[in-house]
Parts: structure tokens; sequence; C-alpha cells
């Protein structure tokens, strides 16, 4: 078993994908003087240079030098590369690396780690910073974006206690608030707190971009429309791994959800003003409730 001590920093830190998520992740380390190398992964070589441009990272290398090099690696893609990512590293992945993700689905992300890794997938330890935004690229990039977010690690059976330390300590050094959950629940809770209002948002932004009249209503549109709708700018690729990933809880909350808006219309429909009036007063008073709660209006 390792009983090394946790490490004050890091010598390199590799980030697979270096947008908003891993580029401020790196941002931040820097910030806290957590970090002294930076490496970067991606897919396309000008989002890369521009990183480099910024000073998020050092180096744009390939993802075998990145796990031959790296003391940590974030991969921050898209859910739905994370099995061709994890194939790529295992077989170049240093025994002392410390692995994770900040996928905003765990129990995919967890059995694709399991496939791969093998007998490795003690180093990799999964997590999701909760402190997503609708920009994207590493321009979008902010080294305070993880202050008092919460950022969920869901560790697994065969992760060393020193490991989940160090990766805790981390999140910590940056100003995240680290929670422990198993992927399951992680999931189910971000289904209805996350992925529905983005899938709502997302298919009412549709609609009304889709009318003859779009134009218009568009030009009309004010501050409660653009709150509602500001999730909808994001990465569709992005978000569409994580609908197809985490389907099934999706559905679930679709159906629960179906089933008060059915509530609201028949309110409406029936002219039963009273009963629409208590599910609105309901609705505001636990907005107001979790508004003063979070700290977030």
């Amino acid at each position: 078993m390792d009983n090394s001590p946790p490490f004050p920093s890091i010598d390199v830190l590799a980030i697979v994908g270096v947008g908003l998520i891993g580029g401020s992740f790196a941002a931040a380390l820097r910030k806290a003087g957590r970090v002294k190398r930076v490496l970067g992964v991606g897919r396309r070589p000008g989002p890369l240079a521009q990183a480099k441009r910024l000073g998020l990272i050092d180096e744009a290398v390939s993802l075998e030098e990145a796990a031959g090099q790296a003391d940590v690696i974030l991969l921050a893609s898209p859910v739905g590369s994370m099995p061709a990512l994890f194939r790529g590293l295992a077989p170049h992945l240093k025994e002392t690396t410390l692995l994770t993700d900040a996928g905003s689905t765990k129990a995919d992300v967890v059995k694709a780690a399991y496939e791969a890794l093998g007998a490795r997938v003690g180093q990799f330890v999964p997590g999701h910073p909760i402190a997503g935004a609708e920009k994207t690229g590493p321009e979008s990039a902010e080294a305070g974006l993880y202050e008092g977010r919460h950022v969920v690690l869901t560790p697994l059976p065969e992760n060393s206690a020193v490991m989940r330390q160090q990766l805790t300590q981390l999140w910590e050094a940056v100003g995240a608030r680290v929670v422990l959950m198993d992927p399951e629940s992680h999931d189910r809770a971000l289904a209805s707190v996350s992925h529905l209002p983005h899938f709502l948002a997302s298919v009412f932004m549709e609609q009304v971009a889709a009318c003859a009249d779009a134009d218009l209503r568009l030009g009309l549109a004010g501050t409660g429309f653009r709150d509602f709708t500001r999730v909808a700018a994001g990465s569709a690729e992005m978000w569409r791994d994580i609908f197809m990933a985490n389907r099934e809880a999706v559905l679930r909350e679709l159906n629960d959800f179906r089933v008060t808006l059915d509530a609201a219309e028949s309110a409406l429909r029936e002219e039963d003003a009273q009963k629409l009036y208590d599910m609105l007063e309901r609705a505001a008073l636990a907005r107001r409730f979790w508004g003063s709660r979070s700290g977030l209006s």
C-alpha cells in the first residue's frame, strides 16, 4: 500500500480538454501555487495554441505523452469520449499517476474505467465539479471558477486513501467544497437539478427559434427569457453525451415533470385560479429558500 504523504504541489499536471472546466482547473492551481508545469491534450491544435497563449498550459502533447509524464491527469472532455481516453491512457500510465475526470455523469464513466484500465483502475478517482456554464473554449477559463462550488467525488473501492486525500486537497486548494457520493446517487440527483433543466431550456429554445415570427419574439425577449434559456447556449456535443449517458434517470425526471406540468395546464384550462396560485406560490417559496440557503440569487 502506498503510504506516501499527500503532495503539496504537482510537478506535472495534464489537462485533457482545455476548455472552461479543464482550463479553469489549471488556472486555479497555478494561482494557488500548486502546480509547476501544465500539459494540454486535445483534438484540435487551435484551442491548444490558444490555451498556451493564455498561459493555461505550458505545452501541447499527445495523450500518450501526457500519460507518461503527468503526476495528475484531469479528463475534462465530453463523457462520450471517456472510453477511448481510458483505452489510450492505459498502456502508458505511470504507476504513480492520479487520474480523475470532470464528467457530468458518473456510472457510465466508472464502467468505462473498469473495462479499460483493469488492474490500474485504482489510479482513477472519479469526480464532477458542479461549476459549468454556457461558455466554452480556453478563453472562457477563469481561476476563480471553483471558489465556493461543490465538487462531487465518487471514489472506487480500489482507490487508496492517499489518492482520495490528494485529490480532495487539490480541489480544496482551488476553493471547492468536496462532497462524496456513490455514482448512482450522483446521476439521479444531477438528472433532476442539472440535466433536466438543460434539456427543457434547449427544447424550449428550439421551439421558439423554429417559429415563423422568431425574430419578433426574440427581439422582445427580456431577462426572464435570458435567464431561462442561458444554459441552452452550451456545447451540443457535451450535452448530447450527458443526456445519452444518463438517459434512464433523465427520462424518469421528464416523466415526473410531465405530471406536474399536466396539473398546471389543467388548472389553467379549467380556470382554477386558486390551484394555479397555490402551485406558483409553492414554487416561489421553494426558489427563494434555495436562493438564500445557497447564496445564489
